[in-house]
């Protein structure tokens, strides 16, 4: 695609949460902060919520690689599951061999024993869930069991939710008090500044490898910082467009007009226009970048 013509490594704006990326961002490095702390005081419920495309996965991943040493982890990357599917993952996430016919009794007692044996060894035990606003509610309810226990001086089972705003809803539901209560660490992302876009742009060109003055000036970055309401997931998808309008015209740095056109190519972006116009414009993008990868000798 445009990595030769920009000089880079590797796409710099995939939607594959990636943390070679990972930007220090001030709601980025809270949340984290949240939850390593959450994590050492031995607090059994803990609650990150945002907006689709706000990063949650990301710093998911981030968490995943620098878990403080002592603590095995669960990690169930969709939690659409039932209160029996999900006690077989958490089980088999922390090693446990277990015969597939054994009854839920069994598999409760034989999961409070593992936790008992990694206690007495000094371990922690943390399982995150990724997208926990898809948990059915039998299954919150058989997370909010799984906490009752502990010994006499810590829990032996820590949650962590990662979750769309929907979770929040849910929760306050005189149904879900119980749990509610339980939560003793909650942080919800916002979506990132014009100045926090700005930023976000150039490390991740740089990080994928390009030298040189900045692809986006401030003035782009302002502008895709009002069309993505400065979500990531957007941004990225902005930024991706624009790197390809900017090489099918053969450019070396983004303008305006190649930002225009992106916004009115993304159905979740603001300020889009005409659908004929959109159209006529992604169909000149396309011909315009066809002509360049003949021109390269490329065939399609």
């Amino acid at each position: 695609m445009y990595l030769y013509h920009f000089g880079m490594r590797e796409l710099p704006f995939t939607l594959t949460p990636n943390t070679d990326f990972f930007l220090n961002l001030k709601p980025h490095i809270e949340a984290m902060q949240v939850l390593l702390n959450a994590l050492k005081q031995g607090e059994g419920f803990i609650k990150v919520t945002g907006e689709v495309g706000t990063g949650k996965t990301l710093i998911c991943r981030k968490l995943l690689n620098e878990i403080p040493k002592g603590f095995a982890v669960a990690y169930i990357p969709n939690p659409y599951l039932t209160p029996s599917e999900l006690r077989w993952a958490v089980a088999s996430e922390l090693g446990l061999n277990l015969d597939s016919t054994i009854d839920q009794q069994t598999l409760t007692q034989r999961l409070q024993q593992h936790l008992l044996e990694l206690s007495a060894q000094g371990k922690g035990v943390v399982v995150i869930l990724d997208e926990a606003q898809a948990l059915p509610d039998e299954s919150l309810e058989a997370l909010r069991l799984f906490t009752n226990l502990e010994t006499e001086r810590r829990k032996l089972l820590q949650v962590i939710l990662f979750a769309q705003p929907e979770l929040d809803e849910r929760l306050a539901t005189k149904q879900f008090r119980q749990l509610r209560q339980r939560i003793s660490f909650s942080y919800q992302l916002r979506s990132m500044t014009p100045a926090e876009v700005a930023h976000y742009i150039t490390h991740r060109t740089q990080v994928a490898g390009y030298q040189g003055n900045d692809l986006f000036s401030f003035n782009c970055a302002k502008k895709i910082a009002k069309a993505s309401r400065g979500i990531p997931r957007l941004v990225n998808i902005l930024c991706h467009k624009s790197l390809l309008l900017c090489f099918g015209n053969k450019e070396k740095l983004v303008t305006k007009q190649h930002i225009k056109l992106a916004i009115e190519d993304t159905v979740d972006a603001t300020n889009r226009i005409n659908p004929t116009l959109l159209i006529a414009g992604v169909a000149l993008a396309a011909v315009i970048t066809t002509g360049v990868l003949f021109g390269f000798g490329w065939r399609l």
